[in-house]
C-alpha cells in the first residue's frame, strides 16, 4: 500500500487536542505531527499506510464536530511535498513562477500535490499558517506551459471543495524578485538585512550601551555621563574620613 498524509484543521485548540488522541488510538501511524497555528488554530499532521490513515481521519472527524475548519486526505502523496511540510526550498531553471494562494493549510497542501503531479514543475517552496494568518501558499517554478498547468491543476482540486483561492502566473520573473523568494521570505527579515548591510557599507559599528556605572569597553575606565556613582556612599565615606582627621588633630593638639 502507497504511504499516506492526513491533516486536519480546527478552530478550537481543545477539540483539536482531543481530535488528535483519538487519531493515534484508532490506527498505527507512523507519524503524527500536532500543533497551534495563527490564528488561534490547531493542526494535526498524520502519516502511514493509507488504510491507517483513513482510519485515522474518520476518528478525528467523529471528535472534531464543528471545530472542523479543512482537512486533506493524500493517499499517495507526492515526495516532494512530504519534504516541502518538512521545510525544503528549492530553486529552478525556469523563468515562470506560479502562486497558489489559500485561506486554509490543508488547501495549500492540496493544491501543491495536484500541481506537482500534475505538472513537471519545481515546488519552491511551501508556507503554512504561522506568520500569515493561517493562510498558505505554494510557489512553483519552471518553464511558462508547465508552472501554467500547475497552478490549473491546484486551483482546480482547491476551488472543487469550495475554497476562496487567490493565484498568478508569472512567465517572467525578475532577478531581484527571485532573490527576494529565495531568501527569507518573511519581510521583517528583509529589512533587517538592508540595514546589516547599509551598516557594513559605511563603516560603521553598532552603538554599545554599557550597563550603568561600569565604563564602555575600550573606554580605559572613562564613563558616559550619565552613568552615576553611588554618591551618598561616597559622602558618607568622606564624612568618616574628614572626622577621624579632625578627632587625630585634636588628639595631637
Amino acid at each position: 500500500m502507497e504511504p499516506a498524509v492526513c491533516l486536519l484543521e480546527f478552530s478550537s485548540i481543545a477539540k483539536g487536542i482531543e481530535a488528535g488522541d483519538a487519531m493515534i488510538k484508532r490506527a498505527p501511524l507512523q507519524v503524527i505531527r500536532a500543533g497551534t497555528a495563527h490564528p488561534g488554530k490547531y493542526l494535526v499532521l498524520v502519516g502511514g499506510l493509507t488504510a491507517d490513515v483513513e482510519e485515522a481521519m474518520q476518528a478525528g472527524r467523529d471528535v472534531a464536530g464543528n471545530s472542523l475548519v479543512d482537512v486533506v486526505f493524500l493517499p499517495d502523496v507526492h515526495p516532494d511535498v512530504v519534504a516541502s511540510i518538512g521545510g525544503t526550498r528549492r530553486e529552478d531553471t525556469g523563468e515562470a513562477l506560479g502562486v497558489i494562494e489559500t485561506p486554509t493549510v490543508a488547501a495549500t497542501i492540496d493544491a501543491a500535490d495536484a500541481g506537482v503531479k500534475g505538472a513537471r514543475v519545481t515546488i519552491r517552496d511551501l508556507r503554512l499558517a504561522d506568520d500569515l494568518g493561517g493562510k498558505g501558499y505554494v510557489l512553483f517554478g519552471g518553464e511558462v506551459a508547465e508552472v501554467e498547468a500547475a497552478v490549473g491543476y491546484g486551483v482546480a482540486r482547491t476551488t472543487a471543495s469550495g475554497q476562496d483561492v487567490t493565484h498568478v502566473v508569472i512567465s517572467q520573473l525578475h532577478g531581484e524578485m527571485r532573490e527576494n523568494l529565495s531568501a527569507d521570505p518573511r519581510f521583517g527579515e528583509r529589512v533587517r538585512d538592508v540595514e546589516k548591510s547599509a551598516v557594513a557599507e559605511s563603516g560603521l559599528r553598532g552603538a554599545v550601551v554599557a550597563p550603568r556605572g561600569r565604563p564602555l569597553p575600550g573606554s580605559g575606565g572613562g564613563r558616559r555621563e550619565d552613568q552615576v556613582d553611588s554618591v551618598p556612599a561616597a559622602k558618607s565615606r568622606s564624612r568618616r574620613r574628614g572626622g577621624r582627621a579632625g578627632q587625630s588633630g585634636s588628639e595631637e593638639g
